[in-house]
């Protein structure tokens, strides 16, 4: 199972992206939980505690995208690599456009391309 631990909802994602994920399983979209700026240390880690038991209840070996907030992903992470579950990320180029509107405002437009998998 390819569980996609983000907030970015595979629904979404290019055809490219979703056929390589499809090459490690089923994909399964978990949302990556909103942090507030007032956790402290012990909540990162009740909250990455709970993330790494609903991927684990989903499937005992996994391969897992996490991207997120920082300090949670790198928990998370930790915690799953310490049960051996494979963590990926995924790798784009992006395309950024600019232009100025009728008012004069600049606007700037990023497309993200998917180009891979990596490991963490």
């Amino acid at each position: 199972m390819f569980i996609n631990l983000s907030n970015h909802s595979s629904l979404n994602w290019s055809k490219e992206q979703k056929e390589e994920a499809l090459k490690y399983g089923e994909i399964a979209d978990i949302p990556f939980p909103l942090v507030a700026p007032e956790w402290d240390s012990e909540y990162y880690d009740r909250m990455a505690d709970k993330y790494v038991n609903i991927i684990l209840e989903m499937d005992n070996s996994p391969v897992v995208m996490v991207q997120g907030e920082f300090i949670l992903t790198y928990r998370i992470i930790t915690c799953l690599k310490a049960q051996n579950i494979r963590c990926l990320a995924a790798v784009t180029k992006r395309e950024v456009e600019e232009s100025v509107d009728d008012e004069g405002r600049m606007i700037k437009t990023s497309v993200f391309k998917f180009e891979k998998f990596m490991e963490y």
